[in-house]
């Protein structure tokens, strides 16, 4: 019998298709980290944003994938002639648009040893060393951070790696919910009424409809001039009497640290007051500035934090750790895990109803979760917490530098404060002219030229432009630069359109 199953094994052909032989892979990684070292070196002299059309890769690709194998060169080679080009450079160090999603050696190993291992850590048992170091590198972060022990795996609370802010907001927003509507019944979720300003992310009304909030009940309330555009208390318990008094059910109040417009900072202290008055649950979006308060200089923006149930900060966007990488942390991960915990028989283990261990499965919408813990950790070990703290100071003085070099032309004005690395400024009014065209003018003109790439936003009715340094090869010169570029292009415009702008001018005017 023995023999014979030998025989009919030894008969089997072998498998002529092995997807991952080490020494190709081995062979081919080398010509990647050469191809991504080469890219990182010359990336600045690429155009920022990108130049092409729409549907242009169609074109230039077949219409049908290989029957055989294509030779690794020649995909690379396709990659540099066909992909790049229609790449808009993030990692450029010309690159001043949205808030960055920040890079480094130490990241880039890190999800390299993440891929590596392809752990799909939805439980403790499918791979204890994930959810522990990321229990772990949660509290660190929460440390450098100065959160109270009630964030804290040590404290009574703890935290979860959630890929975007959108994720940490709905997974609140539903735990909310849900106590909510334990005490009042589901059949009031009508009446469930969520909080934000006029410049809350975007994102918060798409998670809001998410978590059946009806569209109607969600508010933005307006900030003003005044308040630098923040969220005013005052007007908060304004709106939310008047709810009340409408037999409507206060549920969510999202408090933001550094909005994406202008890095405005709601006062966390004085709207948590607010909204534990009517028990609301109280979460900080921190996503970018968030990450300056490991810095004690800017820890102050936090200040309040003890009095909210949750927090959200994105070191993808200022802690070098690469895209999706988001930080929630909570004082009751049991409300979390109420609402979002699954338990088919066939994720069941003699840890999985233990109170020792971690389920992150229940602290996220998905199932599934990649091992990113571990980029963190590298990226905390690598640089510790005074390079990444200096990390962020130098990217706020080249910031200064850049408010400086705006304040120095008289065509020009700051708009709003700085805090952060962000500058909103733009040409200011000018007899004959409508201001904002002549800014969205500018704007269009200094993305063509392919050198610097800037975005713009518009609050109070004021449109202005952004100029975000973060970047992580950007240095002061390429700041300078950049100012040179647009002062060019202000310095040179042509105002083609008579009707539509105003009056003419003749290059040089303006």
């Amino acid at each position: 019998m023995g023999s014979h199953f030998t025989n009919v094994l030894e008969s089997l052909e072998s498998k002529d298709f092995n997807p991952l032989d080490p020494e190709d892979f081995r062979h081919k990684a080398h010509k990647v980290v050469d191809f991504i070292a080469d890219y990182y070196k010359t990336v600045q002299t690429y155009p920022v944003l990108s130049q092409v059309h729409p549907g242009y890769l169609k074109n230039r690709l077949p219409d049908t994938p290989p029957d055989t194998p294509e030779s690794f060169d020649t995909i690379l080679s396709d990659i540099q002639n066909h992909i790049i080009p229609g790449i808009t450079h993030w990692l450029s160090p010309n690159f001043f648009a949205y808030f960055p999603a920040s890079v480094s050696s130490a990241g880039f190993l890190g999800e390299m040893l993440c891929t590596c291992f392809n752990s799909v850590g939805f439980n403790w048992v499918a791979s204890p060393a994930a959810t522990e170091l990321e229990m772990v590198v949660m509290d660190w972060l929460a440390i450098m951070l100065h959160l109270p022990k009630s964030f804290m795996f040590s404290g009574s609370g703890g935290g979860v790696l959630q890929s975007t802010t959108s994720e940490s907001v709905l997974c609140t927003l539903v735990a909310a919910r849900d106590r909510v509507l334990n005490e009042i019944g589901i059949e009031h979720i009508g009446k469930l009424v969520v909080y934000g300003s006029d410049q809350t992310h975007s994102m918060f009304k798409k998670v809001c409809k998410l978590a059946g909030i009806h569209p109607v009940n969600i508010r933005s309330v307006s900030t003003r001039v005044e308040d630098d555009f923040s969220l005013s208390p005052d007007i908060l318990q304004k709106v939310v009497e008047a709810d009340v008094e409408q037999a409507l059910v206060p549920l969510y109040l999202c408090v933001t640290v550094g909005t994406t417009s202008t890095t405005a900072v709601d006062p966390v202290k004085h709207l948590a007051d607010v909204a534990k008055r009517y028990n609301m649950w109280v979460h900080i979006d921190a996503a970018y500035g968030g990450n300056a308060c490991i810095c004690p200089e800017y820890r102050h923006f936090l200040d309040g934090v003890e009095k909210v149930d949750s927090l959200s900060l994105s070191p993808h966007k200022w802690l070098l750790s690469y895209a999706e990488c988001c930080c929630l942390w909570t004082k009751n991960p049991d409300l979390l895990v109420d609402s979002l915990r699954t338990n088919p028989e066939y994720l069941r283990n003699e840890h999985g109803e233990s109170d020792s261990v971690v389920s992150y499965k229940d602290w996220q919408v998905g199932l599934s979760r990649r091992f990113k813990s571990i980029r963190l950790w590298v990226v905390l070990r690598s640089y510790g917490v005074e390079n990444l703290q200096n990390h962020i100071r130098a990217d706020i003085r080249m910031a200064i530098t850049f408010e400086r070099l705006v304040r120095s032309d008289v065509k020009f004005e700051v708009v709003v404060p700085r805090r952060f690395s962000l500058v909103c400024f733009r040409l200011k009014q000018l007899n004959g002219f409508d201001t904002e065209l002549m800014n969205r003018k500018l704007l269009e003109r200094v993305n063509s030229t392919g050198r610097v790439y800037l975005t713009h936003t518009v609050i109070g009715g004021i449109y202005m432009l952004r100029f975000v340094v973060g970047a992580t090869l950007t240095e002061e010169w390429h700041v300078i630069k950049a100012w040179e570029v647009i002062k060019e292009v202000a310095n040179t415009m042509v105002i083609e359109d008579p009707a539509k702008y105003g009056s003419v001018k003749t290059k040089g005017q303006i």
